[in-house]
């Protein structure tokens, strides 16, 4: 478990697959995670999902919860690894609506950040967003991460064509 100031990363729980599955269900948040069809997800998927978490395929899924009141309120890791180029590429959710634009993101990514470079020794940590997930590119931005470059009209989203920003943070800018 690591801990920030308003949140730790720990492992999943099987208590946590039914409100996982309410959050991926939850169109606001389907509509910022991923550019697939925003399908519903079955409480078998999520729970196969869970079965399936390992660390040895190069995968890294951590829950988030807060500090004061232990809530989970949804998750980040590591989707991919690059060890001979020493780079990750990494994804964060809030699940719970409550807890946005209050800093529990950015503590979340601070925490990831800091695994990554000190327990893994990676070099360069990179992401993909969506154009229109403003409150998720600040929160990318006051944890240091630069734009790279624009996917142009990559993601087809509520009847119009959108913007795939990839970013990154090198260890050498963070600290």
């Amino acid at each position: 478990m690591y801990s920030g100031e308003k949140v730790k990363l720990r492992e999943y729980k099987k208590e946590d697959i039914r409100r996982a599955q309410k959050y991926m269900n939850d169109p606001e948040i389907k509509k910022l995670l991923n550019s697939n069809i925003p399908y519903p997800i079955t409480f078998e998927d999520e729970e196969r999902w869970y079965e399936g978490l390992s660390v040895t395929k190069d995968t890294y899924n951590f829950a988030i919860e807060t500090l004061e009141d232990n809530q989970y309120i949804g998750g980040c890791g590591i989707n991919k690894i690059d060890w001979k180029n020493s780079v990750v590429v990494i994804g964060i959710f809030i699940g719970d609506k409550e807890y946005w634009n209050k800093g529990y993101g950015t503590d979340a990514i601070n925490i990831l950040i800091k695994f990554i470079f000190e327990q893994m020794n990676i070099r360069k940590i990179k992401l993909q967003v969506f154009s229109f997930n403003e409150r998720a590119i600040r929160a990318y931005e006051k944890c240091g991460f630069k734009r790279e470059g624009v996917l142009r009209q990559e993601i087809f989203r509520d009847g119009r064509y959108h913007d795939e920003i990839i970013m990154g943070l090198l260890r050498q800018e963070y600290y």
